[in-house]
């Protein structure tokens, strides 16, 4: 297996990887790049998305600023929204519903390192260059979610349909369909009936 196939699968991979390299940098670039546009720079701001954040549906809006580690695993659906300092590390797939709404300030980490000092500290090669091993988890989140400002979704978590995480929130397991949650870490507050509008 390549590094990618690697990180994308889940196991312990190297980052140092030149195609990993060369995708990040490129992701880091095209984030920067988007960020320096005003939002009435449609046409600017959709080619970059173009290649930054390909597979995306109709109506998906980004305030800006943004930042991804690699932006190309990811997967938005239609009328996805998400505003100020939105933050994707998607060293494993990202997949975000229709309608889906983020406040400012949320992160979404798919990424992880072992608690294992002896497994995540910086290791030498041969030739002398560093680098570490990493590993991550999905993140899945279903339709029709509003996620409010400073929240912080961890890896390996699935959300289901018309859920609401209130601001501040840290989620660190799974949520299911219609309900609220909040809290450090995130728990269910009450039900969320569908359709409720």
């Amino acid at each position: 297996m390549t590094e990618k196939e690697k990180m994308l699968a889940g196991q312990y991979y190297d980052p140092t990887d030149k195609e990993l390299v060369e995708l990040r940098t490129r992701a880091h670039r095209l984030s920067r790049e988007y960020n320096l546009t005003d939002e009435t720079e449609e046409e600017k701001r959709r080619a970059i998305l173009d290649v930054l954040l390909p597979d995306r549906g109709e109506g998906t809006f980004l305030q800006g600023p943004i930042q991804f580690d690699y932006g190309v695993f990811v997967t938005v659906g239609r009328y996805f929204y998400a505003n100020f300092n939105f933050t994707v590390l998607d060293t494993c797939p990202v997949t975000i519903g229709d309608n889906v709404f983020f406040g400012p300030n949320c992160t979404l980490a798919t990424a992880l390192h072992s608690l294992d000092p002896s497994e995540r500290n910086i290791r030498r090669r041969e030739d002398g260059s560093l680098y570490d091993l990493e590993y991550g988890k999905p993140i899945t989140i279903g339709s029709d979610c509003w996620i409010a400002s400073n929240v912080v979704i961890c890896a390996g978590v699935t959300i289901g349909n018309n859920v609401v995480i209130g601001a501040g929130s840290v989620v660190t397991r799974d949520i299911p369909d219609n309900c609220v949650v909040a809290g450090s870490p995130a728990r269910k507050i009450k039900d969320n009936p569908p359709n409720n509008a």
